[in-house]
């Protein structure tokens, strides 16, 4: 029975370590996407959301413009995570799970666009994701989050959670592009938020 005992401890104490192991790579993994959002925030960017022919994979409307859903993509990219790719292949296999027939008419996937839409990135996130909880309470917004909002009038907006502090401490800042650049700022509750999220492939 000892040396059950033994072996029994031994393997509850190894799991224990992977556990802890897992949990410290994930935290890593999010501190290193907020760290490459704050990054995109150097870089002048003039907000266009005019529709490019772009390549694939790992394509991009070019240098210097973008809007919203850009920060995001650009913030994974440099993790080497290509969610146009990524997302193509789903929408690909599940294209009437996404929006594009409903909102935008279209009949097949496309790479140009599809990643750089905020609705698909919901229904995108949701699959392959964790969806959060929404609430108006700040604690529950963690680093490496994406959050999206309801600006009114049908116009969606995305944005990750980042690892700086607004000037109250109270909150999360939020690294965006709502029309002026990719930039910082203490925005996680000015919006309707409509999703709440977290990713790691």
């Amino acid at each position: 029975m000892a040396r059950i005992a033994f072996f029994l401890l031994l393997f509850l104490s190894q799991t224990v370590a992977y556990s802890q192991s897992e949990v410290s790579q994930t935290s890593v993994f999010y501190e290193e996407l907020s760290n490459a959002a704050l990054s995109l925030t150097k870089d002048r960017v003039i907000y266009d959301p005019n529709y490019y022919r772009i390549g694939y994979p790992n394509g991009d409307v070019p240098a210097g413009r973008g809007v919203c859903t850009d920060v995001v993509i650009r913030a994974y990219r440099k993790l080497d995570i290509d969610l146009q790719k990524e997302l193509h292949a789903d929408i690909k296999a599940n294209f009437e799970l996404y929006p594009s027939r409903r909102m935008w008419k279209l009949n097949k996937p496309d790479t140009n666009i599809d990643h750089r839409r905020v609705p698909n990135l919901q229904t995108y996130f949701k699959r392959k994701g964790t969806v959060k909880k929404i609430s108006d309470n700040a604690e529950d917004y963690n680093v490496g989050d994406i959050v999206t909002w309801d600006l009114g009038k049908g116009i969606t907006h995305i944005g990750i959670v980042v690892n700086r502090r607004s000037k109250d401490k109270k909150r999360l800042l939020i690294v965006h592009n709502i029309g002026y650049g990719q930039v910082l700022e203490d925005c996680l509750f000015k919006w309707k938020i409509t999703g709440h999220y977290r990713y790691k492939k």
